[in-house]
């Protein structure tokens, strides 16, 4: 076999080909790092080669093979790792140039438990300024190029994440996803990843010096992105495991009783300005899960325009509260001019009704979990609009309102509810990927990948597209 073929390999291939002695784990780090070296250079996804260190620790990976120990889940599989969250020693920039010396004292949970698990992180993966724009550029690593087409976002935050996965550099890379920052990335480069429900994954960064604002703790979220449904579901087990410095996270299980396989294809609001092509690959992907076995029926989602209001009404709110002299002081006049069209589609709020909103968000999520009784899975768009270009948010501060406000709605309205997402691609427009949201009730994030793995069978993988281009 050659170091061409093994790249290609999902996390699950991998590691038991690993542990079967198919490969070596050097051998398949060699071949990701050679990939690494081919690809990153023209698309800027790893911003922080740890190669050297990854080759050291498959060398000992196959020691500890030799020596007939047991094997951890994820033994020699790479990873790769956002460049947000902490890796000891490494500097946890979150793209901005005033924390280039933030040195990680020790691992963030993902982190650990991906190391527990035997995996072997490649590198750091760019962001944008803050983890704060869905567009994936900042001033200390610079831009993340699409590796579709290279006039097109590659998305945000967890941009670098998704090129990287989606050429084949890493079988796994982490991101994290506050408002669409694991779904839209997955959307623009064909690939799959699941937002976990709050609590599902454990959080924390312990270089971090104060706590988050309280609604980014309740919205957001670590998760994986990979190539395929599969290893999704291994890497969501192994970043899963328990870490008890997140006090919000939950020893729920992984797979809960059967549930009617019954589908609620979102309908979409007049409101909304949507592209006809997307819209009917959305209608594809329906098609494929009633083949599939699924009931599928239209139906109007509850309060999609408040619960959008509110996500953006109280982020907004703890951002110019707690937030807003930090990036005054830190951020690029790109990000500023980006954070200004978030900021000018929220009303701030007073200390009253910032306790009214964080209550109504309750009522909302009710609404929503009441329609998944019924309906196990929601199936929506994450953009109803194709990948806009590299900076399209950069045009205006109306250009930013039209991408966060009609474009990525129902990816936003999503992320104030705590509930799993499953994002799968769906086909293709202009040649460009399309993917959908799979919407379930909390922690039946395996009722999310059910659906997903059944459009996946009918589609195919687009990165095997990606690589034959």
């Amino acid at each position: 076999m050659t170091s061409s073929q093994i790249w290609q390999w999902g996390a699950v291939e991998t590691a038991a080909a690993i542990r079967s002695g198919r490969v070596s784990s050097e051998e398949v780090t060699r071949a990701h790092v050679e990939r690494l070296r081919a690809k990153n250079p023209s698309l800027n996804a790893v911003v922080v080669e740890l190669t050297d260190q990854a080759l050291e620790t498959a060398r000992a990976a196959d020691r500890l093979q030799a020596s007939g120990a047991e094997l951890p889940t994820l033994h020699g599989v790479p990873v790769t790792i956002k460049i947000n969250i902490d890796v000891e020693g490494q500097a946890n920039s979150n793209g901005v140039v005033a924390l280039k010396d933030n040195i990680a004292p020790g691992d963030a949970p993902v982190t650990a438990n991906l190391k527990k698990a035997g995996a072997i992180i490649l590198g750091l993966t760019n962001t944008p300024e803050f983890s704060m724009r869905a567009f994936t550029d900042n001033p200390l690593h610079g831009q993340t190029w699409s590796p579709w087409d290279k006039a097109i976002t590659c998305g945000g935050s967890s941009g670098g994440a998704a090129v990287a996965v989606a050429v084949g550099i890493g079988c796994i890379a982490h991101g994290n996803d506050i408002g669409g920052s694991l779904r839209w990335p997955a959307f623009c480069n064909g690939v799959a990843t699941v937002r976990p429900s709050q609590g599902r994954i454990p959080a924390f960064n312990p270089s971090a010096t104060v706590e988050r604002p309280p609604m980014a703790q309740l919205m957001s979220v670590q998760g994986p992105l990979c190539r395929d449904v599969a290893d999704l579901r291994l890497a969501l087990e192994v970043m899963s495991r328990r870490d008890a410095r997140d006090p919000w996270w939950v020893p729920a299980p992984l797979e809960g009783p059967p549930v009617a396989r019954r589908v609620a294809k979102a309908k979409i609001p007049a409101s909304l300005e949507a592209d006809p092509e997307v819209l009917a690959l959305i209608d594809r992907a329906a098609a494929w899960l009633t083949d599939a076995g699924y009931e599928v029926v239209e139906l109007e989602v509850p309060d999609l325009d408040e619960v959008f209001q509110l996500w953006v009404d109280l982020i907004s709110t703890e951002i110019a509260t707690l937030q807003l002299q930090q990036y005054r002081e830190q951020g690029s006049p790109l990000f500023q001019g980006a954070l200004d069209g978030i900021l000018t589609m929220a009303k701030m709020l007073d200390a009253t009704e910032y306790q009214q909103g964080v209550a109504y968000r309750t009522r909302l999520i009710r609404r929503w979990l009441a329609m998944l009784e019924d309906w196990p899975v929601i199936l929506a768009p994450v953009s109803v609009q194709p990948t806009p270009a590299y900076d399209a948010d950069l045009v205006s501060t109306e250009a930013v309102r039209r991408i966060f406000g009609n474009d990525l709605r129902f990816n936003m309205a999503v992320s104030a509810l705590g509930v799993p997402v499953v994002t799968t691609p769906i086909g293709y427009v202009n040649g460009h990927p399309v993917g959908c949201q799979l919407i379930g009730g909390r922690f039946r994030e395996d009722v999310c990948l059910d659906a997903a793995a059944a459009i996946e069978a009918r589609l195919g993988l687009p990165a095997h597209d990606l690589w034959a281009r």
